[in-house]
């Protein structure tokens, strides 16, 4: 057999997902011009020493006592309960475990017993009643009087709000058990809540890149400056007293009667 030379690779096949994609087989065209074709094997013949698979020969065990099983005592705790059902706590509740994405399921007429006529009278006075008036008021509703069911799927027109929720709360229940098939089945779920994530993050960093610009740092400056300006000159011929000739210019307190001093 030979890879098939025809055989072409099909469109939808992914190599990630599928593997390597190989040709089927077919006969090799040659073998049907050569004899013997295929891989060769040695024949085989009888051998006439071969006396069959060699076990080492079985005695009798003179010590084999049998299999070995703990002696048994009489049970002093052992007893019979003839009215087991008698016997059992009242029963205040029925615990039922599944798996389902449907919401508001109930469960009643819950029976256990081992009498199978109290069953069937419990379901004619439970449940028979109950399916029989379901049934009639299904056939005395008109169409159009189901759009109000609580059941229904919403739709996006009629009611968004509850349609987003129900959307992402379906995603977020099917992510915590898959999230690789939650992405798959609800692509266009995950990639809402991707985009409002992201601009989430991005309104949050612009709100505190604002807020951060608009309070600038107050700096002091420390630097200090000993050459004097035309301005600060003026200021000081206006405000520096000059000592008449004939005395010592003397700086004095800020309200000081004198600021000059006769010499001596």
């Amino acid at each position: 057999m030979i890879p098939d030379p025809e055989a072409i690779k099909p469109e939808e096949w992914d190599d990630e997902e599928d593997g390597d994609w190989i040709a089927p087989s077919v006969k090799n065209p040659k073998c049907a011009q050569a004899s013997g074709c295929g891989p060769w094997k040695r024949p085989n013949k009888a051998n006439p020493a071969y006396k069959g698979k060699w076990y080492p020969p079985m005695i009798d065990n003179p010590a084999y006592k049998g299999a070995w099983a703990p002696r048994k005592i009489p049970n002093p705790g052992y007893f019979v309960d003839e009215t087991p059902v008698q016997s059992l706590n009242k029963i205040g509740g029925v615990g039922i475990e599944l798996w389902t994405m449907t919401e508001d399921i109930l469960f009643d007429n819950i029976y256990i017993g081992h009498s199978v006529e109290d069953a069937k009278a419990l379901a004619k006075e439970t449940f028979h009643v109950k399916a029989d008036a379901e049934k009639r008021k299904e056939a005395n509703m008109k169409p159009g009087d189901d759009d109000d069911d609580e059941t229904k799927d919403p739709t996006f027109r009629d009611a968004p709000l509850a349609f987003i929720r129900k959307a992402v709360f379906s995603f977020i229940e099917l992510a915590k058990i898959d999230p690789v098939l939650a992405i798959k089945t609800k692509p266009e779920t995950a990639t809402a809540l991707g985009v409002g994530i992201v601009t989430l993050f991005g309104m949050l960093g612009a709100l505190l890149g604002i807020v951060g610009a608009s309070q600038a740092p107050v700096t002091k400056s420390t630097k200090k400056v000993d050459t004097p300006t035309a301005d600060s000159k003026v200021n000081n011929d206006e405000k520096t007293p000059v000592a008449p000739a004939g005395e010592t210019k003397t700086e004095s307190a800020p309200g000081s009667a004198s600021a000059t001093k006769k010499r001596k």
